[in-house]
């Protein structure tokens, strides 16, 4: 199926066959689900048919997924820490604690920067954990998540950063620097985000049962998705450099559409026809 014009015409971004199919397959906690009905969900988005069933081979192949019994795929085992991460988000405020001042450091001044791959994806890990450059080579966030710090340097390391880098707390950083660093994440910016979303998720929530069931589906799964990456993303501030309780009711609100958007996208995959072509 060819994305419609007016999908163009809008410039409505299609998202990636594999992304809906791992959202899809996330969203289920492990639950199988048919093969046709991944297509369909596919297809509902504006995704060919053969693009659908390209990315179920690719994913099944990459171990991302794994077919079981008559047409169904769950995540597979290499899709585990993607799982665990992304779920994640719905821990909410349990995730920090209290800042006493210090910081964790991550130095990566004595990597390799030659492949690319490798940099991207050390960059990625450092953005999922709230990390910002204070200089180059130095990055840093609050020290105030609850994990500890040796489960926080695992994390890093099974996202990406290379095994080499130094990962370390400190409470000594120096005057300059403590005074640079809250800085490095733009409040304002990240408060603003948390209130579009509240009020962007709470109207849709109002007014989906006026919406064509397709309709929305499809604008659930765009609206989520932005969501709980925003919050996938967040750097997960402490009090004083961040209003943490919009970012709790912004993540209330994203938990509650996420419960909304999973019923309505099983209430569509039951009816016989969104099984087909959509």
């Amino acid at each position: 199926m060819k994305p419609a014009a007016s999908d163009r015409s809008a410039g409505r971004q299609l998202p990636r066959p594999k992304d809906v199919i791992l959202r899809v397959l996330l969203a289920t906690t492990g639950q199988p689900m048919a093969a046709q009905a991944l297509v369909g969900a596919c297809t509902l988005m504006g995704v060919s048919d053969n693009s659908a069933r390209t990315a179920l081979v690719r994913l099944r192949n990459a171990g991302l997924i794994q077919h079981i019994d008559r047409g169904q795929y769950q995540l597979g085992p290499a899709a585990t820490t993607l799982a665990d991460d992304v779920a994640r988000w719905r821990s909410g405020e349990a995730r920090v604690r209290p800042w006493s001042g210090g910081w964790i450091i991550v130095h990566t001044g004595a990597l390799p920067r030659s492949d690319r791959t490798v940099v991207r994806q050390r960059e990625r890990a450092l953005q999922l954990l709230g990390l910002r450059e204070l200089e180059s080579g130095l990055t840093l966030r609050p020290d105030n998540l609850s994990d500890s710090l040796d489960s926080i340097r695992d994390r890093l390391y099974r996202l990406g950063l290379d095994p080499a880098a130094a990962v370390f707390t400190t409470s000594t950083l120096d005057a300059t620097r403590t005074q640079a660093a809250p800085g490095l994440w733009r409040r304002r910016q990240l408060e603003l985000g948390y209130r579009q979303q509240i009020e962007t998720l709470g109207q849709w929530m109002d007014g989906w049962q006026d919406k064509p069931l397709d309709q929305a589906a499809r604008e659930a799964f765009e609206l989520g998705d932005q969501a709980i990456r925003q919050l996938v993303f967040d750097p997960l501030l402490p009090d004083t450099l961040i209003n943490t309780q919009l970012r709790a009711e912004f993540t209330d609100v994203a938990l509650r559409f996420d419960r909304l958007g999973q019923a309505i996208w099983k209430q569509r995959a039951h009816q016989p026809e969104a099984l087909g072509h959509g």
